[in-house]
């Protein structure tokens, strides 16, 4: 199994408006390629939210071809949307994670 992490930092003046995105607009893209078999969305604690609010989703992959495709053939539309829709209000990075035990 393999974890798709997105991590974003999310500007105090978007934070709710970008929420409500995520869980009605972008996550349910997400989920509707057929690529991830399950998610969760969650909130970091014990950092500075001076600037802003932390977030993570992880999204779950029965397999790595799983996730390439999902990587080849919809992230690329669906980040330019996020890009589009809050532009230098977020700041994300991403990683791919494989289930050890």
């Amino acid at each position: 199994m393999f974890i798709y992490n997105v991590t974003t930092h999310v500007a105090h003046t978007i934070h709710e408006a970008w929420v409500a995105w995520m869980q009605e607009k972008h996550i349910p893209d997400i989920m509707g390629k057929g690529c991830f078999t399950k998610y969760q969305f969650v909130r970091i604690l014990e950092t500075d939210e001076k600037e802003g609010v932390t977030y993570a989703v992880q999204f779950y992959a029965n397999s790595k071809a799983l996730y390439n495709r999902y990587i080849e053939l919809y992230a690329p539309a669906l980040r330019q949307d996020a890009s589009k829709s809050w532009g230098d209000k977020t700041i994300g990075f991403r990683s791919l994670m494989e289930i050890v035990a």
